[in-house]
């Protein structure tokens, strides 16, 4: 049997954090079992659906990095396939058209409310002969579901859940204006693609109960479920935008890179042994259901922060040059590439990478922060200078001998070598925070440093 998953967001928002990890999960699990990962976008609530939203799943999708095989399925395209099994069943018996008013509707809705208990549909119109319809009133068609005994599944997470079977009510397939609802599009359609197994979120747990008995009426094989923990917050409460439920996007525009999200969203409710950072390599070699744990994982993004750091100090320089300078000359591309490797070291986020990187990028004059002003007072500007007259002398212009000469000048004028560097990490950068002053000069190179220490000496 050749494994096929499946991701089918509504495109009625963002993708959010945890459809990113139900779409991870399933490309995960086709991935490991040489399978197929399928996207099918369900988009039959033409209200509340945009074209917006569309494109922005899609796009979030492509940068998350959880590639689909074949073209994205449109629910929407196929509705007369939803009708043709609705009709089907309701050919062979297994549904019926029912009548009821909004009235009937409303009154069952405010007994149930009344008795505390949750709305279900009575069945009134169950046995009843359409020879008794009322005249003008156009139907809605249910599912004729098992009265009496369980509906089991065997879920490859929850293990063995069960309902009572007159807990459930006839649900609707058909709306009175034809349409086919959510629960007969989604089986008829995962039927229809070959999907083997759906993995989502345990929020669905109680729809697959109905799924499961459409698919009995249909008489189809029903898919193997799996349905997951939801994410909390690292708090233990729902998961909020207060928790950072954002966007997939806004993670992208926030300065997180793919393959670290990958990895975070991987871990939550996912674990191999102790292992954190984990390659998409590994994580499709090692993927599998029986590592999905039970509990609500939490999310935290200070942790994912941490993690992201690590994976932008692994990161290609050049890649990462793209990233934060795309439309760069090369001769930017190169000087920030040389200089990489020092910036990455202290970026947790793209964005503080191009905030830092700026120091390569500046024109001159240079603009001085408030602390690197006061570090070049008339004190810091006499050391600047001692500085500058030996570095004048110096033509190789790499990290060890600037050090040396530096350090050389400093014991000349009977001075620690951190009472020169200061002034000169102000006057090259404009800050008193950079990566090594030494380093900055061998990538800046020999004509913008001493070009940046004239501006200020002047």
């Amino acid at each position: 049997m050749t494994v096929v998953t499946r991701f089918a967001p509504s495109p009625t928002g963002f993708l959010h954090i945890g459809g990113a990890r139900t779409a991870l999960f399933n490309w995960l699990y086709a991935r490991h079992h040489g399978g197929k990962f399928l996207l099918r976008v369900e988009d039959t609530d033409r209200k509340r659906s945009t074209d917006e939203a569309i494109d922005a799943i899609l796009d979030g999708l492509k940068w998350f990095g959880t590639d689909w095989d074949g073209e994205a399925v449109f629910q929407t395209s196929r509705v007369d396939d939803h009708v043709k099994a609705a009709e089907r069943l309701l050919a062979e018996g297994n549904a019926y058209k029912c009548y009821c008013s909004p009235e009937e509707l409303t009154e069952m809705r405010e007994t149930a409310r009344a008795e505390g208990r949750p709305m279900r549909y009575d069945g009134r119109w169950r046995d009843k002969s359409e020879a008794d319809a009322p005249d003008g009133v156009p139907p809605v068609i249910r599912l004729k579901a098992p009265l009496d005994g369980t509906t089991v599944i065997e879920d490859e997470v929850q293990g063995r859940v069960e309902v009572a079977n007159d807990q459930l009510d006839d649900m609707i397939l058909l709306r009175a204006d034809g349409t086919p609802t959510y629960m007969l599009a989604v089986v008829v359609d995962d039927h229809d693609m070959g999907i083997t197994h759906i993995i989502r979120g345990d929020d669905h747990l109680t729809n697959a109960f109905r799924q499961f008995q459409l698919y009995q009426a249909l008489g189809w094989q029903p898919p193997v479920f799996a349905h997951m923990s939801l994410i909390h917050g690292a708090d233990g409460a729902k998961l909020s935008k207060r928790h950072g439920a954002l966007g997939i996007e806004a993670y992208r525009d926030d300065g997180f890179l793919p393959e670290a999200l990958r990895n975070y969203l991987l871990r939550l409710g996912w674990s191999h042994g102790d292992d954190e950072i984990i390659s998409d390599e590994q994580a499709i070699e090692w993927f599998g259901l029986d590592g999905v744990g039970k509990s609500p994982a939490r999310f935290d993004v200070a942790k994912l922060t941490n993690l992201n750091a690590i994976y932008i100090r692994e990161a290609d320089d050049s890649r990462l040059v793209d990233l934060i300078s795309p439309d760069a000359p090369d001769d930017t591309k190169a000087r920030l590439t040389k200089g990489m490797s020092g910036l990455k070291e202290r970026a947790k986020t793209i964005v503080e990478l191009t905030e830092n990187s700026q120091l390569y990028l500046k024109s001159r004059p240079l603009g001085m922060s408030e602390k690197a002003a006061k570090i070049l007072d008339a004190e810091g500007l006499e050391r600047l200078a001692i500085a500058r007259d030996k570095l004048i002398a110096t033509d190789d212009w790499s990290q060890d001998i600037l050090h040396d000469a530096t350090k050389a000048a400093a014991e000349t004028a009977d001075l620690k070598l951190g009472k020169l560097a200061q002034p000169l990490r102000a006057a090259l950068t404009g800050s008193n925070v950079s990566p090594g002053v030494f380093e900055v000069m061998e990538v800046l190179g020999r004509e913008e440093s001493l070009g940046r220490i004239e501006d200020v000496l002047k």
